[in-house]
């Protein structure tokens, strides 16, 4: 073989090499996912019992992948195809190949961030937090509705919802909805330290019955300052065996929440919920009070008003009486204010 020869099969391997050691750089290192949006992470989700062409097809719906030669090349080359397992896996700005089907093919699955609030219904609590997870919404309507599972967190049926406590909370999307109560019941533990008990038994309340009265505080007003106050009202006529005559359980007993003042008929509604007919605290929460509410009960203002009316100023808060006269005056101002805002509307 002559010199030039040698020279210039050098010369093509090299050139080979270099570009076949570049594609594979390529293929392993350069960004491949995620290219198009670069700020932006996305959740892929992987159902239990996935394929990879499944797997394939969330990935090009979404548009998260942007050369899918490469992307299945390093797939069968790393056997991933064999090892799809379920879970949610975030997807980063820019990812390489390489970085994404390690990920994927060890299950290291990304947890997400889980916050409730202010859910009036079981039924919007059991849809909206089961269609956060692969178990979905009936497996956790299953459990919710059934009375050995509500009796083993220590409520029945009506009183389950005690045990979600609005907050923000991690979980992996495919934990089993028999291990997403047990972490709510951890949670429920956490919150209701001996100090809080001892608090609720002092005021003759239960846990549950304190959070039925926090859901009536809520719904009377978001002021937090003013909660404790409203929460000494309704303990004043819980003791004295006054009816709680509160609006907002009448309108959870008609499950109507667009309504703004209620009729004569309205409140005659035959409900256990109905605290204008029945005395003392319903049967369960009328929605999920934030724990600073719970708290608000807890800590509730000690004084001597059994009645208040929305302030006629409208600044959000309230007008608070003693007797039933000066409630009855305060209610006519606060009616004269609204009539004169009206009109001049």
């Amino acid at each position: 073989m002559s010199r030039n020869l040698k020279i210039g099969l050098f010369l093509t391997v090299s050139i080979l090499l270099t570009t076949f050691t570049f594609y594979f750089w390529q293929i392993f290192k350069s960004p491949n996912l995620q290219v198009r949006d670069n700020d932006k992470t996305f959740a892929l989700l992987i159902p239990r019992g996935s394929t990879f062409e499944s797997v394939m097809d969330t990935l090009k719906t979404h548009q998260v992948i942007n050369d899918e030669l490469s992307f299945r090349f390093l797939a069968k080359l790393m056997k991933y195809p064999e090892r799809v397992k379920e879970g949610r896996y975030e997807i980063k700005p820019r990812m390489g190949n390489r970085d994404a089907l390690t990920k994927l093919r060890s299950g290291s699955q990304d947890a997400m961030p889980v916050t409730f609030n202010s859910m009036r219904m079981k039924s919007d609590l059991i849809q909206r937090l089961g269609s956060k997870f692969e178990f979905g919404p009936d497996a956790l309507g299953n459990l919710l509705n059934d009375p050995a599972t509500c009796e083993k967190f220590g409520f029945d049926t009506t009183t389950i919802v005690c045990l979600f406590l609005p907050n923000t909370y991690e979980f992996f999307w495919t934990i089993k909805p028999e291990a997403f109560l047990e972490r709510m019941g951890s949670e429920y533990k956490k919150f209701w330290t001996p100090e809080r008990q001892a608090k609720a038994k002092a005021l003759g309340l239960s846990q549950t019955q304190t959070q039925v009265l926090a859901s009536i505080v809520a719904a009377e007003t978001n002021k937090r300052d003013e909660q404790p106050r409203v929460a000494g009202v309704y303990l004043n006529r819980l003791k004295q065996g006054i009816k709680l005559e509160a609006d907002p359980t009448v309108i959870f007993a008609l499950r109507d929440f667009s309504i703004r003042r209620l009729l004569n008929r309205q409140l005659a509604v035959d409900s256990p919920y109905n605290t204008y007919r029945y005395t003392g605290l319903p049967p369960g929460p009328i929605n999920l009070p934030a724990p600073a509410t719970i708290d608000a009960v807890l800590n509730a203002e000690q004084h001597d008003y059994l009645y208040f009316v929305v302030n006629a100023n409208f600044n959000g808060y309230h007008t608070f009486s003693k007797t039933l006269a000066e409630h009855l005056a305060n209610a006519r101002l606060y009616q004269q204010a609204l009539t004169r805002m009206k009109i001049m509307k």
